[in-house]
């Protein structure tokens, strides 16, 4: 029985025992008939051209955990951000695990999916956000929704300022031989909200793992959100991240992917505007070797006058890994005076790395401002050249040229303990020690 069979067959089973309303299962019913009907993503679509699903799902994927699973936090410590106080939402094999999370009702709300799925009280907000802004046609966000079950719920209401980030952390512990999770996060920033978020997904052996995740984050009016992503698994973790964000009037949203690790990941980023002078910003890094993939999709859509969009994306790529950057940004005709920026540079440190850029613009206004660039190059041996002559070995001398490289990105992350986390990540990829903290 191929993955698809299998996800099929276990909806059924899945379905008879979840106790929710009517109208979520006809949502869940309708989710799986597209699926269905489309199945997993080939390279015959347009938007996975460059990405190919069909090793991976070779593997004999466990649908759900046949036992619960525990972790001591001293084998996980170094996965945190320790360095600061956060608020923790933790899953072991998708999961809750109430031993390593820190939740909260107080003014702020940090805990379940699963409450606002289940509990009565939440039926407001299960009505008014669930399934709202994600995709009802892509057939990975759908197979997601059909099994929506456990993940992340984080409410911060009106004029709430979040007193520290969150962290959503998500652990494989390769106790199946191989395993298919599909966490489901709502984010909701409340007017004149503030808060910040760090996801990360993590294996914790090599046994192959298919993360199918689908977050919904809404931003109201004059709302801040910052979200920063986290991916730096092991070599036989395999990411699809789809990710809708909806804003309303005057807020801010910033989504920073930090991919170094991983077989395939694929990072779906939709930002979809429904008010006036809006900000979103959309910034990346991505450095890996070996055969590894990452492929970032992006769509920003302006559909509302003012409002201003900003793209960056940085790729360094060794051995035979490959790089794909699919970015969109479509302007309404009514989306006057949109001001949109789009960048995406790449540096091949081998000849049998690959990039795929594909920027894309569709305007539909006459008064904008918009922008587009993509680079794709090697270090610049003029500039190798003079560090060595003021005594910088080589290999120290490339480190800090692709640092500085990715310096752009990294001076726009607001959480000071995770930049410096970053940095470390970045030297160990580079393989040097950078002899400074940011």
């Amino acid at each position: 029985m191929d993955l698809k069979d299998k996800l099929l067959s276990s909806y059924m089973a899945f379905e008879e025992k979840i106790d929710e309303n009517s109208n979520l299962h006809e949502l869940r019913n309708q989710a799986i008939k597209n699926f269905e009907s489309k199945g997993f993503p080939s390279k015959k679509e347009e938007a996975w051209k460059y990405t190919s699903l069909n090793a991976v799902l070779k593997n004999d994927f466990s649908v759900f955990p046949k036992t619960e699973n525990a972790i001591e936090f001293k084998d996980v410590k170094k996965y945190f951000l320790h360095d600061v106080d956060t608020y923790k939402l933790v899953f072991i094999d998708g999961k809750f695990s109430s031993f390593l999370s820190q939740t909260t009702h107080d003014g702020i709300d940090v805990c379940l999916m699963s409450s606002v799925l289940n509990k009565p009280k939440y039926k407001l907000v299960l009505d008014t956000y669930f399934n709202q802004v994600a995709s009802k046609e892509e057939s990975l966000t759908t197979l997601n929704t059909a099994f929506a079950k456990e993940g992340a719920f984080v409410n911060i209401p009106k004029g709430k300022v979040a007193d520290k980030p969150i962290e959503i952390i998500h652990f494989s512990t390769g106790n199946e031989s191989a395993i298919m999770l599909q966490p489901r996060s709502l984010i909701v920033v409340g007017e004149n909200a503030h808060v910040q978020i760090i996801e990360r997904h993590q294996s914790l052996n090599e046994n192959p793992v298919l993360t199918n995740s689908v977050t919904e984050i809404f931003a109201q009016k004059r709302a801040i959100c910052d979200y920063y992503k986290i991916q730096n698994d092991v070599q036989s973790a395999n990411l699809i991240d789809n990710t809708y964000i909806a804003q309303k009037q005057e807020s801010r949203v910033a989504v920073h992917t930090f991919s170094f690790g991983g077989n395939i990941t694929r990072n779906n980023l939709n930002f979809y505007h429904q008010g006036e002078r809006i900000d979103s910003t959309l910034k990346g890094i991505t450095i890996i070797g070996d055969k590894q993939h990452v492929d970032h999709y992006t769509l920003v859509h302006h559909a509302q006058p003012n409002c201003e969009s900003h793209q960056n994306y940085k790729g360094i790529y060794g051995d035979s890994a490959t790089g794909v950057f699919n970015g969109k940004i479509f302007v309404e005709k009514e989306a006057q005076k949109t001001d949109a920026f789009q960048q995406n540079n790449n540096i091949l440190v081998s000849e049998k790395a690959t990039i795929n850029a594909k920027p894309q613009l569709e305007i539909f206004a006459d008064d904008v401002k918009c922008s587009h660039g993509c680079t794709i190059g090697q270090l610049d041996e003029s500039a190798m050249f003079y560090m060595q002559q003021r005594g910088i070995p080589k290999k120290e001398a490339r480190a800090l040229l692709m640092y500085a490289f990715t310096d752009e990105v990294m001076e726009s992350v607001k959480i000071p303990e995770l930049k410096q986390r970053i940095t470390k990540i970045i030297a160990n990829k580079l393989g040097v020690n950078l002899g400074f903290d940011l």
